[in-house]
């Protein structure tokens, strides 16, 4: 199986609208829907949820 098909790089955005991302993989079989956590906005300069966008 190929690297990139189990372990895809995702782009996480702020939902607090800064327009902040980070970067990280995530495992598909793990994780199939799209991940949310919290995490520190420093434009917002507090905690916000982000949002796997695609």
């Amino acid at each position: 199986m190929a690297r990139n098909e189990l372990r895809p790089v995702i782009k996480l955005r702020s939902t607090a609208g800064t327009g902040y991302t980070y970067v990280t993989r995530k495992n598909r079989r793990n994780d199939p829907d799209r991940m949310q956590l919290r995490k520190y906005d420093p434009v917002a300069g507090r905690h916000v949820t982000f949002r796997e966008e695609r």
